[in-house]
């Protein structure tokens, strides 16, 4: 495995951060490490790079414990903090050459070039960092930590403070990349985790509360409840649509327009089409809702039980 981490528990003064977190991240995999604010995720990220310690608990990067091969594993990981932290006095080449030459690279020249290219900075490479835009800072973030061609990549919101148009660029490099090497990333934006990661782990309270492959979490959340939308030619008492069989829950939309939950195992559309035709009504409309991933992240994360998928 490329990370593997295990049982890892860190706490700040009284507050614990991470508990007991466990999990694995395959080669050439693209793993979405999402959650809200004050989860535990650039904690995480931070442990996995050697730049915080954990309390307790293990990572192995390349089959290499961090604790014990410190400098060997960052040689081997590339690493774009949320607070991105650059030299804005430098201009982007110097620093990239700055970057290269911590490295010791042999081909630093070229090197620069290629990711100057790939992080669309050919426009901007005659500026200092400081005079940059945050979405161009964003850019040399992500070419320092790809000059050196680690096999391991962590990206703490990679496409914070991006135009829409560079986030779609930053996203196909990231796709690019995940081709050859081992990708972490921590993001906000849903629609970016279901374009570009194959998995997802959600950490919620310091703890996972799902971790499956992208497709599979939405499916398993839709496979729970089944919700149809409705539309009839009149309105409709809300305690009436309870009535009709397999019905656990109504609620009001807009209109003439209804959504109607039932359990997983029952399909309520014909119970709907025998209740309109029992009480004199039309159904102008039926559909079945699916969730987004953005809901099954709102459900799974503010769930008075905390429980998750795992």
């Amino acid at each position: 495995m490329s990370i593997a981490v295990e049982n890892v528990n860190k706490t700040y003064g009284k507050q614990q951060a991470l508990k007991n977190v466990s999990f694995l991240v395959n080669p050439n995999e693209i793993l979405g490490f999402i959650g809200p604010n004050g989860a535990g995720k650039s904690t995480m990220m931070k442990i996995i790079t050697g730049y915080l310690p954990a309390d307790e608990g293990r990572i192995l990067i390349n089959g290499m414990d961090v604790n014990e091969h410190q400098l060997e594993i960052r040689k081997s990981i590339g690493y774009l903090p949320e607070s991105n932290p650059l030299y804005f006095d430098m201009y982007i080449k110097e620093y990239l050459e700055f970057v290269a030459g911590i490295y010791k690279l042999k081909n630093k020249d070229a090197r620069i070039k290629e990711m100057i290219a790939q992080t669309g900075l050919e426009a901007e490479k005659n500026k200092k960092i400081g005079a940059l835009s945050k979405g161009y800072k964003q850019r040399v973030g992500i070419a320092q930590a790809l000059i050196h061609d680690p096999s391991v990549v962590i990206l703490d919101e990679p496409t914070s403070g991006l135009d829409p148009n560079q986030i779609l660029e930053i996203r196909n490099l990231i796709s690019l990349t995940g081709k050859s090497k081992t990708i972490m990333l921590s993001t906000h934006i849903m629609q970016e985790v279901e374009a570009i990661c194959n998995r997802i782990i959600i950490i919620n309270n310091g703890e996972i509360i799902a971790n499956d492959q992208t497709g599979n979490l939405v499916s398993q959340a839709n496979s729970l409840i089944n919700t149809i939308s409705v539309e009839f030619d009149r309105p409709v008492d809300l305690d009436k649509l309870e009535t009709i069989q397999g019905v656990t829950k109504s609620a009001f939309v807009k209109g003439n327009t209804f959504l109607l939950q039932s359990n997983s195992d029952t399909d309520i559309r014909g119970n709907i089409f025998r209740f309109a035709v029992d009480n004199g009504i039309t159904v102008l409309s039926q559909q079945k809702m699916e969730k987004s991933l953005e809901e099954v992240f709102h459900e799974l994360t503010t769930s008075p039980s905390g429980s998750g998928i795992r």
